[in-house]
């Protein structure tokens, strides 16, 4: 198991102690310390802010289209590493490292999409009347800050990092206590790839931190990604301190499939959703509704199910409290009436006997008011509820409070047009288990998995990292005038 050197802070371009008071990282693989993580106080949280602060005049002075040749280097340096980047990701996470590269080629790919946002934000120009011009530009807002989850050690920071800084923010992550090695080699690649002292910052924690972070009156805007009840907690706290926030819950998606869908297909597609990154993900498929007779897709399902085995395609849960959480909803279904098809409980990887590894998990007759059909289980486990038609289906899928994501499986047009017209959730899918917009579409849901306007990726994140300057201008005394000028 590979150890790593002592997680610091990264301040104004250097790497920094700070507080003596740590925490253990441990590797959920096979329940290894792999390194210690400083938690850090206001005091350090002050000289971030300070830094950052000193850093934006020059910075947010510089032309865009200056400001994002920092991050074309910077995407061939996340290249160059892939292999090391992966291995990070694979060692404090716990996910497989073929998820693992996956997550760094999306990081590539959302640092690619910040390169094009000089043609995206060129503003408008208007002769309102004549000789008067209007003109509009997007302006970045000043210091703000990302608070990452612990699911995404590289991906959900490049959510947040490109865009904000291109723009001409200055950034003060906040990474999860239990994911904080990645964020550390990002800072050292950002300053390889030519960003100022001062633009990036990492200042890590817990709880605490991320309280003073919200009220912090030097940090203009703060993003979020965890679960719902923290999400709340955050964004209530940050928009009474007068701050912009935009907090990313968690999600309960409902997969919806119809006696006409692809069976093959479908039992592929819903497995790999169910157990991707081993259900530690907000587009996770939790829910999947069963309409009318589909058992043959269910029993194919289960074939697949069993042909993922942790510790080789499947990787771990983030900790020991995880799998006992998740091994609970399965235990309470099951004494509640559902039906344990395929169980992961219990489950031991050979020479990683102390990892915290649970086994793909489909359990069939799950009802609606069952903890595990309302709740995020935040798991490889797939809870299947029955509906007699697809009407009943919609029900169930509107009836969650959260509304990240939905997905129908069908060959017929007009059903599942009538799913994407009615489901209440922000990302849609069509015969597609994982609906995940890619740039430069926007990421984010809608009711309890997501608090706040415009969404964290694409080009709707332009809005939420910009402030508009309009500005009116006249030259010609002599131009008749009338009400515009």
């Amino acid at each position: 198991m590979n150890e790593y050197p002592a997680v610091k802070n990264y301040i104004s371009g250097s790497f920094t102690n700070g507080t003596e008071k740590t925490l253990e990282v441990i590797s959920p693989l096979n329940g290894s310390i792999i390194s210690t993580v400083p938690l850090s106080t206001a005091k350090e949280l002050d000289a971030a802010v300070i830094a950052a602060r000193a850093a934006f005049p020059s910075w947010s002075a510089m032309p865009i289209k200056e400001r994002v040749q920092v991050f074309y280097r910077y995407k061939s340096l996340l290249e160059k590493h892939m292999n090391e980047l992966s291995e990070m990701v694979h060692f404090e996470n716990g996910k497989t490292l073929d998820e693992s590269k996956a997550e760094v080629e999306k990081s590539i790919e959302l640092t690619e999409f910040a390169c094009s946002l000089p043609q995206l934000i060129s503003g408008e120009l208007l002769e309102v009347s004549k000789g008067v011009e209007c003109r509009v530009e997007h302006k970045p807002l000043g210091v703000v800050a990302s608070i990452a989850p612990f699911n995404f050690p590289n991906m959900v920071p490049h959510w947040t990092i490109p865009n904000a800084i291109a723009l001409g923010n200055c950034m003060i992550l906040k990474p999860s206590e239990q994911v904080p090695i990645s964020s550390n080699r990002i800072a050292e690649l950002l300053k390889e790839a030519g960003l100022p002292d001062g633009v990036f910052n990492i200042v890590n924690g817990d709880r605490e931190i991320v309280e003073a972070i919200c009220d912090h009156p030097g940090i203009e805007a703060v993003s979020f990604v965890g679960s719902t009840k923290v999400a709340k907690i955050v964004y209530k706290r940050a928009t009474s301190n007068l701050k912009r926030c935009l907090a990313l819950g968690g999600a309960k998606n409902h997969l919806i499939v119809l006696p006409d869908a692809h069976p093959d297909m479908t039992a592929t597609n819903v497995t790999a959703s169910m157990s991707g990154c081993a259900g530690q993900r907000c587009m996770a498929a939790s829910a999947m509704v069963a309409v009318g007779q589909i058992d043959v897709i269910i029993g194919k399902i289960c074939e697949e199910a069993k042909k993922i085995v942790p510790g080789k395609n499947l990787g771990s849960v983030i900790s020991k409290e995880a799998k006992e959480r998740i091994e609970r909803y399965i235990t309470e279904a099951e004494k509640a009436g559902a039906k344990v098809l395929v169980d992961g409980r219990n489950y031991k990887v050979e020479g990683h006997e102390n990892g915290f590894y649970v086994g793909p998990t489909v359990i069939d007759f799950v009802t609606p008011e069952m903890a595990i059909a309302k709740e995020e289980v935040f798991g490889p486990v797939l809870a299947i509820i029955r509906a007699k038609d697809l009407d009943e289906a919609i029900a169930i899928e509107n009836s969650s409070s959260y509304g990240n994501a939905a997905s129908v499986f069908t060959q017929s047009g007009g059903m599942a047009r009538q799913v994407m017209e009615r489901a209440s959730a922000g990302m849609i899918g069509v015969n597609v288990g994982v609906p995940v917009p890619r740039e430069p579409f926007s990421f984010g849901g809608w009711n309890d998995s997501k608090f706040g306007v415009c969404d964290i990726t694409g080009k709707s994140s332009i809005e939420f990292w910009t402030k508009l300057k309009k500005t009116t201008v006249k030259w010609n005394p002599e131009g008749k005038t009338n009400w515009m000028s």
